[in-house]
């Protein structure tokens, strides 16, 4: 999936919970493509000029990744690392670290939406992970699919926030058009 889609389904699980929580959400739905891919493309400003330009077209090829891209994409794609973090968090803060279910919504949604030649999600690592190829995300119609389903589910929230009255924990621009109605 793509990260904008992973940023929006992770701020869609905590709407309900206000500004802050669905910003948290959607960072943390983000954060293990942009801890993985991000600081590369950061490195590489070029890639993207070029990409943008449109002299180059598709993602980077593998053999021109730096093996730090590799080493945190097995980490942040990781559901064991994923438990090990919602745990040790819990430890710490005594109470469950409920918005790390953006991260893991990240993960199970990659499983299905990668193909084994380019970065199949590593679900078990540090152990043998059986990869599975998937429907790239890249796939018009699934695409299409995910921004639909987006669509309609933040409808949902929208009307049920309306329908419920309680809309003082929506965000903002949110807040501001429940106002005129």
């Amino acid at each position: 999936m793509d990260v904008v889609a992973h940023g929006l389904w992770g701020g869609a699980l905590f709407y309900s919970q206000g500004r802050k929580q669905f910003l948290a959400g959607a960072t943390l739905g983000m954060a293990p493509d942009l801890l993985s891919f991000g600081v590369f493309h950061v490195a590489h400003p070029g890639w993207i000029t070029e990409r943008l330009l449109g002299n180059i077209s598709g993602p980077p090829a593998l053999s021109t990744l730096p093996p730090y891209v590799f080493h945190a994409y097995n980490m942040t794609h990781s559901l064991i690392v994923w438990a090990a973090a919602f745990m040790l968090l819990w430890a710490l803060i005594k109470k469950p670290p409920w918005l790390l279910a953006a991260w893991l919504l990240h993960i199970v949604c990659d499983i299905p939406t990668h193909v084994t030649r380019y970065f199949p999600t590593p679900f078990l690592w540090p152990l043998p992970t059986p990869f599975v190829d998937g429907v790239p995300w890249t796939t018009p119609w699934l695409m299409a699919a995910n921004y639909a389903a987006l669509l309609i589910v933040c409808c949902w929230l929208v009307v049920r926030c309306r329908r419920s009255g309680n809309c003082a924990n929506a965000p903002n621009s949110l807040r501001r058009q429940f106002r005129k109605h």
